[in-house]
């Protein structure tokens, strides 16, 4: 019998699991700090510095967790209907100009919390819009979604490129980028968290966009697991056939799914563009698309184990930065090496343990 199809508790699958995974990554990357002549308990030490030894760095850490949230749960919420998606990452892109657009068209009018809820639904709409023609693709001509959305990554990063250099480049400026946004197109930040905490958050852009990526994660719990849509979702992800006996509309829970997807990648972008840089730029989703696929994983397309998956990358972000600053011989390149080991656990390796964890719990249950 596969160890695949045995049930173990939830506090193994989504704790034990995943906490075995990240001791292994944390040990080997520990490894290679050691033979490139470094101490790996002075790398944990400034890692865990940098990200939470003041008001700035847990901003930064919140900051980069953030955008992790959103494509976590664009990644996670494919995942459920069966469909993998690798397209986050250009959607966050087509979001970007969403939200840009409205932030340009009413900075100059309206206050910010005017402009947020409208940006929000622009950046939606843009990346549903965008995740769409992959959705249709693969419900109506069976196209794989992963062949596509990848294709349309690319094909996004090139639009971007084209529209910033010759659409909306500020006149006789070199940089690709939009104008900066006035306040009415701002998200302000949160430093009075901080300031709750006797802290200050200095100069990093933690902002509003994390309290709607919160918001983002409840919505999706309750639509997965607790709504008609979330149900016929779930029932096709693990049974297509059951699905299609159940008389689950196959097409258009696909569609839906991925443009649901593609909305959550798309509202990422609020957080660089409105959030941090208040323009939109070249390359401003920085990668976060792919690190959702490994932060969906390691937190088992649940949105409570998202957010603390999230919060562990942005933790590697900003803590990764500050190593690479207080020991010069950890490069930057060595940092991705050990958010590579980090992905290659949770994600690739994620149930590396699961034989050993089910063996171990049934000869538990027979003593």
């Amino acid at each position: 019998m596969s160890t695949a199809s045995v049930p173990l508790p939830n506090w193994i699958n989504y704790g034990l699991i995943p906490l075995l995974n990240l001791i292994v990554a944390f040990l080997i990357s520990g490894f290679v700090v050691w033979l490139i002549g470094e101490s790996p308990l002075a790398a944990l030490s400034l890692l865990i510095e940098g990200a939470f030894g003041s008001g700035e760095g847990i901003g930064f850490t919140l900051y980069y967790a953030t955008s992790f949230i959103f494509t976590g749960l664009s990644v996670a919420i494919a995942i459920h209907a069966g469909l993998f998606n690798i397209g986050s990452e250009g959607q966050a892109y087509i979001g970007g100009l969403g939200c840009a657009l409205v932030a340009l068209a009413l900075d100059n009018y309206v206050p910010w919390y005017v402009t947020m809820p409208i940006a929000v639904i622009g950046a939606g709409l843009f990346g549903a819009a965008w995740a769409f023609i992959p959705a249709f693709l693969q419900a109506k001509r069976g196209s794989h979604i992963v062949i596509t959305t990848i294709m349309f990554n690319y094909i996004a990063a090139a639009l971007m490129v084209y529209l910033l250099v010759h659409v909306l480049i500020v006149p006789g400026k070199m940089a690709p980028e939009t104008r900066t946004f006035l306040e009415g197109g701002q998200l302000p930040k949160l430093g009075w968290i901080m300031t709750m905490f006797g802290s200050k958050l200095g100069a990093a852009p933690f902002n509003v966009s994390f309290i709607i990526a919160l918001f983002a994660a409840w919505f999706v719990w309750v639509l997965v697991w607790r709504s008609k849509l979330g149900f016929d979702m779930r029932t096709l992800g693990m049974s297509p056939t059951a699905a299609d006996y159940a008389g689950t509309p196959h097409a258009r829970t696909i569609i839906i799914a991925m443009l649901l997807s593609g909305a959550l990648a798309g509202m990422m972008a609020l957080n660089p563009v409105m959030g941090s840089s208040a323009r939109l730029q070249v390359e401003f989703v920085g990668g976060a698309g792919f690190v959702g696929i490994a932060v969906s994983l390691m937190g088992r397309n649940h949105p409570l184990g998202i957010i603390f998956a999230a919060i562990l990358f942005g933790t590697l972000y900003q803590g990764g930065d500050w190593i690479s600053f207080e020991m010069p011989n950890i490069t930057r390149e060595m940092i991705l090496v050990i958010q590579g080991l980090v992905i290659l656990f949770a994600g690739a390796l994620e149930y590396m343990f699961r034989p050993a964890m089910v063996h171990l719990y049934q000869q538990f249950q027979r003593a």
